[in-house]
């Protein structure tokens, strides 16, 4: 489990075919790693396989190439790395697994003083979980929506984590990896099962009317 927060910026050193996955050599300035540890790599969580003393490798496999940018990445571009989250520690983001749902398209950057607006589309079949100040992890980052518009959202990106991620660099057309808040979809998943909804009589049933 993550929280949404970078906590430092690796490169793609290497990248080779594994079956229907691929091999991932990661630069990073991480000490202490061990092996079969999770690790965000671009809000995707990835288990370390192997270390040397200047990043680690990973394996992405079949599906997370098809739900994520990780099938569409060049050597030498960089990835929002964190470390999985330890009891006790601050949770300064959101709840975050790791567990992509879709692959947004970004389609504006407009700077604003002291911060920089993002609007992005979403897959259809997720902006329903999208809400105007609820959270959002784009490409492991947690931020929270600005607005909503159809399946359009848009966030702003202050300076501070416009210095420690790649957010700013992004253009229009780019891909980025969308994961929804975890608590949206369990809601939805629990109103939609069997005894479950809410209509009027339940509402007072439980004194809410």
């Amino acid at each position: 489990m993550f929280t949404g927060l970078v906590s430092a910026l690796g490169t793609l050193r290497s990248i080779r075919s594994a079956g229907t996955g691929r091999l991932l050599w990661i630069n990073a300035p991480y000490t202490g790693l061990e092996l079969g540890e999770s690790i965000a790599c671009d809000g995707v969580c990835l288990t370390v396989e192997a270390m040397d003393a200047a990043g680690f490798q990973v394996t992405a496999g079949e599906e997370t190439l098809r739900r994520t940018t990780w099938g569409h990445r060049s050597v030498g571009q960089n990835v929002h790395l964190e470390r999985a989250l330890r009891l006790g520690d601050r949770l300064g983001g959101h709840i975050v697994q790791g567990h992509v749902d879709g692959v947004g398209v970004l389609r504006s950057l407009t700077p604003q003083p002291g911060w920089l607006g993002i609007e992005i589309e979403a897959p259809s079949e997720l902006a329903r979980y999208i809400v105007a100040k609820g959270s959002i992890c784009i490409d492991g980052v947690s931020l929270t929506v600005n607005s909503v518009e159809g399946s359009r959202f848009s966030v702003g990106i202050i300076p501070h984590t416009q210095t420690v991620t790649r957010l700013a660099a992004l253009r229009p057309g780019d891909r980025v990896n969308l994961e929804v808040d975890l608590l949206a979809k369990y809601v939805e998943r629990l109103l939609g099962a069997p005894g479950g909804g809410l209509d009027l009589n339940k509402l007072r049933e439980h004194g809410f009317a």
